[in-house]
């Protein structure tokens, strides 16, 4: 083991410490813009406090046991749950098979790409509305073209039992494409030897092929699709705010719907805040859980 001689590891330290001094205030910034608002939050939650009022008081836990006790709040997290489960699986395979078939169809998979990939750059308050236009009860396309198979109307954003589908379904169109280009890139980083490998082994067949290759080296791309659409489904909150504003009868409510209305339609800061809190701790747990449990499943080599 070589010594570092004593002048060199002098200088050594006092260009460590230079360094430090130097990213010391981006390092402190970045703290600040990212710790800062959720302190901040988790403060005001503990207060009465509304927006535009001079003065709060200490509560306490007391926002959080209202919280606890609403049953609006609970209808809310469960109907975020549902959306999710709907979402997730929707959004990830879908994305997943038109991958496949962009990949496994030469002609014209430049337009296929940017085809599929128009939702996610378009503008979700304006897309809900011409959402809302097709799925109208009368004069939508949706229902105009089921009655061609005799399907009857159905009031799809006003029935309780349909809402929550119908909204999904927008999240799904959304955030396909997305997921569909991230699949592409990990399409293109499979190795063809390890097809020809497969096929020597008998692994011949368009399924066997996906199932022995290409779903395993998929792996890494399907953990991060996973986590990213869990994690934007959590936060769905345009689709609600245009077309039901949570109804009909709080069955379309959501977390951060019900947040927003909270803090800024009813003023309640304190009580949002509290919200605000919950809903943070169950997007991190969901993250963390999904993470530690995928990343056993996933093949990086």
């Amino acid at each position: 083991m070589t010594a570092v001689a004593p002048g060199r590891q002098h200088r050594l330290s006092h260009a460590s410490l230079v360094a430090g001094l130097a990213v010391a205030p981006a390092v402190v910034l970045l703290a600040l813009l990212l710790f800062g608002p959720a302190l901040a939050v988790a403060v005001f939650s503990l207060t009465d406090w509304q927006i535009g009022a001079s003065s709060f008081r200490f509560l306490g836990l007391a926002n959080y046991q209202a919280l606890f006790a609403d049953r609006i709040f609970w209808t809310s997290l469960v109907n975020t749950v549902i959306y999710v489960v709907i979402v997730v699986p929707g959004t990830v395979g879908l994305g997943l098979v038109v991958a496949l078939l962009i990949e496994a169809q030469p002609s014209l998979r430049g337009f296929y790409r940017a085809a599929h990939f128009l939702p996610v750059m378009s503008t979700m308050a304006a897309m809900a509305i011409v959402w809302g236009t097709m799925l109208h009860p009368t004069i939508g396309l949706v229902n105009r073209m089921l009655a061609e198979f005799g399907i009857p109307a159905t009031n799809w954003l006003r029935d309780p039992r349909t809402v929550l589908p119908a909204l999904a379904v927008i999240g799904i169109w959304q955030g396909f494409g997305f997921a569909m280009v991230l699949f592409v890139a990990g399409l293109k980083s499979v190795p063809q030897s390890l097809y020809d490998a497969a096929a020597i082994d008998g692994a011949d067949r368009a399924l066997d092929r996906l199932r022995v290759v290409t779903l395993p080296m998929l792996g890494p791309v399907t953990m991060f699709v996973l986590i990213l659409t869990a994690t934007r489904a959590f936060e769905v909150f345009d689709t609600v705010r245009v077309l039901t504003q949570g109804g009909p009868n709080f069955a379309s409510d959501v977390l951060l719907y019900r947040l927003y209305t909270e803090s800024f339609d009813f003023l309640r800061t304190g009580y949002g805040a509290a919200l605000t809190v919950v809903y943070l701790v169950i997007v991190v747990l969901l993250t963390l859980t999904q993470a530690r449990v995928l990343d056993r499943r996933v093949h990086y080599t």
